[in-house]
């Protein structure tokens, strides 16, 4: 049987193992899938204190079991958007030792990424991706000991986004370095110097960078600060 051990301390010292099975509170709108993952959890020694179809009554199931971890959908009724990651972060505002995984069918980036910075014991699967059951019992005992988990795929889509989202990638190696010493203040000159190259070589990575980063010429120019700030925001 899976569970958790709590150690304690006896009066000599000594520390001694008392089992406790993990609580658990589920919440999926699919109530075939809620129920056979209920039954998945029982067969592997987990207590399921309450199942919720809604994210108000997964709230309310919190409120009164205090579960050791909750499992919860992205998408549930009403509009079935994101109330489940929205419940999700009102549990952990309000009982921050509470583990939670949450369960989607779509990679919701933005809210994720919020759930995901919010501390310890948080965990985000693809339910496609879920394909084996201890892998996935595995997964809920190292939340609930205080590890975090982010499927793979939704690693990857962050990856590729900040790919996608980030200004320099169009810059060359040598124009990423000649930026970095404008970001110090340093002239072309002092560029050139540092560099060992000549001043017109600067003059004109500088020029390619400006273009790259979308600075076209203006009456009152400042493209080289606005370079700079967009070098220091992509750092």
């Amino acid at each position: 049987m899976i569970g958790a051990i709590i150690m304690t301390m006896t009066g000599d010292g000594e520390a001694t193992g008392d089992y406790l099975k993990l609580r658990v509170a589920l919440a999926e709108d699919d109530i075939l899938l809620r129920e056979g993952l209920a039954s998945v959890l029982e067969r592997h020694g987990f207590e399921v204190v309450g199942q919720a179809g809604d994210a108000s009554q997964l709230l309310a199931l919190v409120r009164q079991k205090a579960p050791d971890l909750v499992v919860v959908d992205i998408r549930m009724p009403p509009t079935n958007t994101t109330e489940g990651l929205e419940a999700a972060g009102l549990i952990r505002q309000e009982f921050p030792r509470i583990g939670i995984l949450v369960l989607s069918a779509h990679a919701e980036m933005e809210h994720a990424m919020e759930l995901l910075a919010s501390g310890r014991g948080i965990g985000y699967l693809l339910k496609s991706r879920v394909v084996d059951v201890s892998d996935f019992v595995e997964t809920l005992l190292r939340i609930a000991r205080g590890g975090s988990v982010v499927d793979p795929a939704l690693v990857q889509e962050l990856v590729s986004a900040r790919r996608r989202n980030d200004p320099l990638a169009a810059l060359s190696a040598r124009e990423r370095e000649v930026l970095g010493l404008m970001a110090e203040g340093r002239s072309n000159a002092g560029i050139a110097r540092q560099l060992w190259v000549t001043e017109g070589t600067v003059e004109k990575h500088v020029r390619s960078i400006l273009a790259k980063l979308c600075l076209p010429e203006t009456d009152d120019d400042h493209r080289r600060v606005l370079a700079v700030i967009t070098f220091l925001e992509a750092r």
